[in-house]
């Protein structure tokens, strides 16, 4: 089954995460997780600069300190980068302890401001000590882009549908995700139903 927006529960227990912007206004923020990836990261930027958006990066500390010059490109095009831990590890399956050392760890390559739980997971007595440090990002809409059986044609459907004002929107930057086989046509589609792309003032 998938899960187009986080349950209320979620929103509730992380009541002081950011899931959406609060704003009448039509605008979005888009924001990639799992990079930086040479063979898809270049691409993405390219798109997102022919449309004059940028975006926030929520990368892994293995891949940032891999690829420095990534995370150099991405943020001399005025994009944003945040943590998404050292290894993309699941919160409800590890301690706390061990929690918070991967991601101080990723936090010397990606961001020690921003954060957003890699799968979503975090535990309750994680996330109060994250709040300490740092801003936690979850998210408005899932797109799938990284499910090979939803589809790149249902992805743009379900976008087109869901957005509403403040929408913080999930798309992924690696290979094998389908993001750039809708992601500049939803932005010419958003763009042309009246919304703007910005960053928040986190």
């Amino acid at each position: 089954m998938r899960f187009f927006r986080p349950c209320f529960i979620t929103r509730l227990l992380y009541y002081r995460a950011l899931f959406r912007i609060k704003t009448g206004e039509k605008i979005l923020c888009l924001t990639f997780d799992d990079g930086p990836d040479p063979g898809s990261t270049p691409e993405l930027l390219h798109l997102l600069d022919h449309h004059n958006v940028k975006a926030v990066f929520f990368c892994n500390g293995k891949s940032a300190q891999k690829y420095p010059e990534l995370m150099e490109l991405i943020r001399s095009g005025g994009h944003v980068t945040g943590n998404h831990g050292y290894n993309h590890i699941n919160g409800w399956a590890t301690s706390a302890a061990k929690y918070m050392e991967n991601i101080n760890l990723a936090s010397h390559f990606t961001s020690g401001r921003l954060f957003r739980p890699p799968y979503g997971r975090l535990r309750i007595n994680q996330y109060r000590k994250l709040l300490k440090t740092y801003k936690i990002i979850f998210w408005d809409i899932m797109s799938y882009d990284f499910d090979g059986k939803f589809g790149e044609v249902n992805s743009l459907r379900i976008l087109k549908r869901k957005i509403r004002p403040g929408s913080v929107i999930v798309f992924h930057d690696k290979q094998g995700s389908s993001v750039m086989k809708f992601l500049d046509e939803f932005i010419t589609s958003a763009t042309g139903s009246g919304y703007r792309f910005i960053l928040p003032e986190f």
